[in-house]
């Protein structure tokens, strides 16, 4: 069993964000040396992000006189197949943003990435539990240098809550007493996305984890001991869809983005899903202020916070400006540039020794390295085809949509997960 499945999440472990790197012109030697112009061209799959990481790399550049750092961002529902093909030549990327976990094991197997355990140092003070994100499965070496940790919570509207006199809730009835609360005041408690089915295995991590028990289950589960099918795990998902009555009127109808307008415009007083939307809430409603908690165990045994690795930036082994892409993805694994990221793009930056500014994200860390949780379909069973985050989005809508109960999910999931997973021995 490889490296990636024998780590174990780390309590105060953290990752979140996006960026990539594709060199444009060729370097004779390290960035910045005398005489030496050269282009670091970053993709990534952030469009929206572009000119924040313009200025981000704007100090890398003033380190490193001649050299110009490029970000090139593509449609992120396009970037994993025009990453794919361009990494196999000199006129794709230096450095790349990846994907993580069993979505960057494709690049991995096609040997189109550096290893970059024995060429940035810095990554020997990451947890384990992060660079399992940046892992590969078949040869535990690390590709990239992770970017952004993403936890998981239920974000609430505090002005709803204040008026009705509601605290954050510590318990598990305390929290369904709110909601009902809520509800009899006319809000909607949960805006839950329904048919952008990704985010359904988000949601019933937000509130199932209590149930099946985090990272203790996981344990059992990559050693065979416990499975999808299994109670914990099946009753977590019922913790989940019991929230049902909270979601609104047509949340089958729901989406992505209907869930987020209803947020934000005070028309439901929580929505659960990743620390990423804090900029999103922001921005769309600056006059919103925010608070996040996440659902208490309901044996009251704690409060779980699931969390999980964002992506990478890794290098090319094509690049004809190799060197030099090395230099920024050491660069990257710096407190400053995890410093600036987390400044300013609002995320959790996995850099050791970075604190955000935030008071929401630096909630969040703290909260996390309390107790932190694992993202379980996405981070640990989707190293292999079919993977159980993709099965979880598809039998988690059935589910939702009535066709099949929790068991029925289950099974579907580890039916899947069966045909190529082998517990660590």
């Amino acid at each position: 069993m490889s490296k990636f499945r024998k780590a174990t999440l780390a309590a105060g472990a953290l990752t979140v964000s996006t960026l990539v790197l594709a060199a444009c012109a060729p370097s004779a030697g390290p960035a910045g040396a005398e005489g030496d112009d050269s282009t670091i061209t970053v993709w990534g799959w952030r469009q929206e992000d572009a000119k924040t990481y313009d200025k981000i790399f704007a100090a890398f550049e003033k380190e490193h006189p001649g050299v110009t750092v490029e970000y090139v961002p593509y449609l992120n529902t396009e970037y994993d197949t025009i990453l794919s093909t361009g990494l196999k030549d000199a006129s794709g990327p230096d450095v790349a943003q990846l994907r993580s976990y069993g979505l960057l094991q494709p690049l991995v197997e096609s040997g189109d990435l550096v290893a970059l355990d024995d060429e940035v140092s810095e990554l020997a003070d990451f947890s384990p539990s992060v660079l399992d994100g940046a892992r590969g499965v078949s040869d535990g070496a690390v590709y990239g240098v992770p970017f952004a940790i993403q936890t998981l919570h239920v974000i609430y509207n505090k002005a709803v809550f204040d008026e009705l006199g509601l605290e954050e809730p510590t318990t598990w009835d305390e929290m369904i007493s709110a909601f009902d609360e809520i509800k009899a005041s006319g809000v909607t408690p949960l805006a839950n996305t329904v048919t952008d089915t990704w985010m359904l295995p988000i949601e019933q991590e937000i509130f199932g984890a209590g149930t099946y028990g985090g990272t203790p289950y996981l344990e059992k589960m990559l050693d065979g001991e416990a499975s999808f099918t299994d109670a914990p795990w099946v009753d977590s998902v019922d913790a989940w869809t019991s929230t049902r009555d909270y979601w609104g009127d047509a949340y089958q109808g729901t989406s992505y983005e209907d869930a987020q307008a209803l947020f934000t415009s005070g028309k439901a007083a929580a929505f659960p899903g990743g620390i990423w939307e804090l900029a999103n809430f922001r921005k769309a409603n600056p006059d919103l202020e925010l608070g996040i908690f996440n659902a208490p165990a309901p044996d009251g045994s704690g409060v779980p916070v699931p969390g999980y690795v964002d992506g990478s930036f890794g290098v090319s082994d094509a690049s004809d400006n190799k060197e030099a892409a090395l230099e920024l993805v050491q660069w990257m694994a710096t407190a400053d540039f995890g410093q600036a990221f987390t400044d300013e793009l609002a995320q959790i930056s996995p850099v050791p020794g970075v604190t955000p500014s935030d008071p929401l994200l630096a909630e969040a860390v703290e909260a996390y390295a309390a107790e932190p949780s694992p993202y379980i379909t996405y981070a640990y069973f989707s190293g292999g085809t079919p993977g159980a985050w993709d099965l979880a989005s598809s039998s988690f809508s059935s589910l939702i949509l009535d066709e099949i109960d929790a068991g029925g999910a289950a099974d579907k999931i580890q039916q899947g997960v069966d045909q190529w997973f082998k517990p660590r021995s």
